[in-house]
């Protein structure tokens, strides 16, 4: 848990301030995305990173774990964003996130230490990763590549935390989808559900299991 007000404080600004950058970076890493987003866009983007920020702040404290997840939040924004608005999850972005909560959660692993926690979550990474899979082969129209790719690194945070995350994020997953899915059709986007983004829902799901079960 946290360490204090300051701490949260702190990351609250470092998420404001680490979105922007985020978003620069993309942009000029990824120049077929279009560029930077729109004022609003990167206004709302930094206020969800800042949030996320401070909770996951506060559920860690001042941990070796920590950057790991704050790298989940930041780029779990931006591929949200990137997937709301081109319904495409950039490779260089998931590669990006799976290896580098890799390499992040191999040294809070180094620290603890906590190897089996690190085995564990190679092995969720690889579990949800072959479940999407075969979901996407099975149901092509439902779920993209790009869905089946974020598995792995979001299989990889959950299978940290236990078997009862990769579980529970796994299945939330769709349920979240579902719901934002109505909620599309329902405020008038002329797409068809199975059109619906469902990178964001991947996100939504992971951060409230890690948020909520300990």
């Amino acid at each position: 848990m946290t360490d204090g007000p300051a701490l949260l404080l702190l990351a609250t600004l470092a998420g404001l301030a680490l979105s922007p950058v985020a978003e620069w970076l993309i942009a000029l890493w990824l120049p077929r995305l279009g560029g930077l987003p729109s004022l609003k866009v990167r206004i709302t983007t930094a206020a969800v990173t800042s949030l996320l920020f401070a909770l996951l702040t506060w559920r860690f404290g001042f941990s070796a774990e920590l950057p790991a997840f704050l790298l989940l939040a930041v780029l779990g924004v931006q591929l949200s964003r990137i997937d709301f608005s081109l319904h495409l999850l950039p490779n260089p972005l998931v590669l990006l996130l799976l290896g580098g909560g890799l390499l992040l959660l191999a040294g809070s692993a180094a620290l603890a230490p906590g190897w089996p926690d690190l085995l564990r979550a190679l092995a969720g990474s690889a579990i949800l990763f072959a479940g999407y899979l075969i979901l996407g082969l099975i149901s092509p129209g439902s779920l993209g590549m790009g869905d089946v790719k974020l598995a792995a690194p979001i299989g990889l945070y959950l299978g940290y935390l236990g078997w009862q995350q990769v579980l529970y994020g796994g299945l939330l997953g769709f349920v979240v989808g579902g719901v934002l899915t109505v909620l599309m059709l329902r405020l008038g986007r002329k797409e068809k559900a199975v059109e619906t983004a469902h990178g964001p829902a991947m996100f939504l799901a992971t951060l409230g299991v890690i948020l909520v079960l300990q």
